[in-house]
């Protein structure tokens, strides 16, 4: 790939601060090019005056003074990467400061005036991927692994970065090239009528590749909702304690409570993290049939939408007061409008503190996962958090490859699509070099996640969002 037209500047040093901004104990600025040590060694002065920044060896921190000329802004360590054994593949160098804001806007400053740029969004780990150090995948894993905040969502952004998703896709891909060689041979002795490749045993192939790619597709919905946590909704009547439960699992006064019905307008979200798992908690607007208060009804219309959204639904009722007409009108409704087998659904009673024993009626709702709790007294909130658990089985992480990046998952539909195209060719015996056509547009696609086969444009997108520095 000629990227020099494309990514201007790839040729040139670049710099950038790869730490958080604002003020810190210490903060970091990177270089990376060709000119980082000539760099280097016009603004770095190394206290033990018989080094030289030139011989400086890779892989070594040295303590000196920053500065242009005799003019010192900081004692500085600076660690020096050589290339090919660096992050991006090129010569690196790693300032570490105080973390001084005034401290870090002068050494850019200095490093600039002396040769560098000032690095793009992603530039690093774009030139990480160019100069081969990782494929595609890995290098999205690196946004995925800075971005996680939760034990699973690490887990599984390590795992991508390791190569362990990059493996699987080039090992599939792997099958389909060896396919598309039997056929372009054929092609090639098309004359003599040679059938290379046996068409019953191309179509088990494709057959088997089909499942194995139906179920990586299959595995986006985990894989999303890990990446981005798992959407759980509260939802019920006004004044059955959503908010108040919400405070309750989240251990703080987040949403506001009152007797009032309808005080929930919006929709409420926050987050909890639990053995390794997010959750992203929406408290909703109280549902009911009519409100006078047109702000009400477009916060129950919100409602409903997140409900769509959610993976998880914790549907309250207040136990002190729900009727078995009540009960039976909820379980019709949530089977008429709420017909989704991959929501999970849980029945939570609330208001326990205010019964003396559960009414015989309550036993209805046994056919879905019900749990009696208070949340005002935060009695039983264990139980709601163990269920979450359950309902989303994050264990299936360690079983099988996930895919939770959408990029990858419309490939992998794209390279599902053409190898439908292309077992439907061999079933009613189309000639070999439509079924090639098919192949090698499945091919396509499948390179498309790793890197293998990309565009300019697709390389400017995913790295335009990393962060500046990385």
């Amino acid at each position: 790939m000629n990227t020099s037209s494309t990514f201007s500047g790839m040729d040139e040093t670049i710099c950038a601060l790869s730490t958080p901004p604002g003020t810190g104990a210490i903060a970091i600025i990177r270089l990376s090019g060709s000119k980082t040590i000539a760099i280097i060694e016009k603004v770095f002065r190394p206290l033990n005056k018989t080094l030289k920044v030139a011989e400086l060896q890779s892989h070594t921190i040295t303590l000196g003074l920053f500065g242009s000329g005799e003019n010192s802004i900081d004692e500085v360590l600076v660690s020096i990467f050589r290339a090919p054994h660096s992050y991006t593949g090129e010569d690196v160098a790693e300032i570490s400061c105080h973390g001084s804001l005034f401290i870090q806007q002068k050494i850019l400053e200095t490093l600039v005036e002396a040769g560098a740029r000032l690095a793009r969004a992603g530039e690093y780990t774009l030139r990480a991927f160019l100069n081969h150090k990782f494929d595609l995948t890995q290098a999205e894993a690196v946004a995925d692994l800075i971005a996680s905040n939760a034990k699973s969502s690490h887990d599984l952004a390590l795992s991508q970065m390791r190569g362990g998703f990059a493996f699987k896709i080039k090992t599939l891909r792997q099958q389909l090239v060896d396919l598309a060689s039997l056929l372009e041979l054929e092609l090639d002795f098309s004359e003599e009528d040679v059938e290379f490749a046996d068409r019953s045993k191309l179509l088990q192939t494709i057959n088997e590749l089909y499942d194995e790619l139906t179920r990586l597709a299959g595995s986006f919905k985990l894989g999303n909702v890990i990446k981005q946590g798992i959407p759980v909704a509260i939802v019920g009547k006004p004044n059955v304690g959503k908010s108040t439960l919400l405070n309750a699992l989240l251990n703080e006064e987040r949403a506001i409570v009152s007797e009032i019905p309808g005080t929930t307008r919006d929709t409420i979200e926050d987050v909890l993290t639990n053995n390794g798992v997010s959750f992203r908690f929406i408290d909703t607007a109280g549902l009911r049939t009519h409100s006078g208060d047109m702000i009400e009804n477009i916060g129950i219309g919100r409602t409903y939408e997140k409900i769509q959204e959610s993976t998880v639904i914790l549907y309250v009722f207040d136990m002190s007061t729900i009727t078995a007409k009540e009960i039976e009108e909820l379980l019709a409704d949530f089977r008429e409008h709420i017909d989704d087998p991959g929501k999970h659904f849980i029945m939570v009673g609330n208001k326990t503190d205010l019964m003396v024993e559960v009414p015989a009626h309550v036993a209805q709702l046994f056919d879905i996962e019900t749990i009696f709790i208070s949340a005002k007294r935060k009695e039983n909130i264990n139980l709601v958090i163990d269920s979450l658990l359950r309902a989303v089985n994050i264990g299936e992480l360690t079983d099988a490859t996930i895919v939770s990046n959408a990029r990858h998952h419309e490939a992998i539909t794209k390279t599902l699509s053409a190898l439908t195209n292309a077992r439907s060719s061999i079933e009613k015996n189309i000639t070999a070099d439509l079924v090639a056509i098919d192949i090698h547009s499945a091919l396509y696609h499948l390179g498309t996640i790793t890197g293998e086969v990309t565009s300019n444009e697709i390389l400017a997108n995913i790295f335009g969002k990393f962060c500046i520095g990385k």
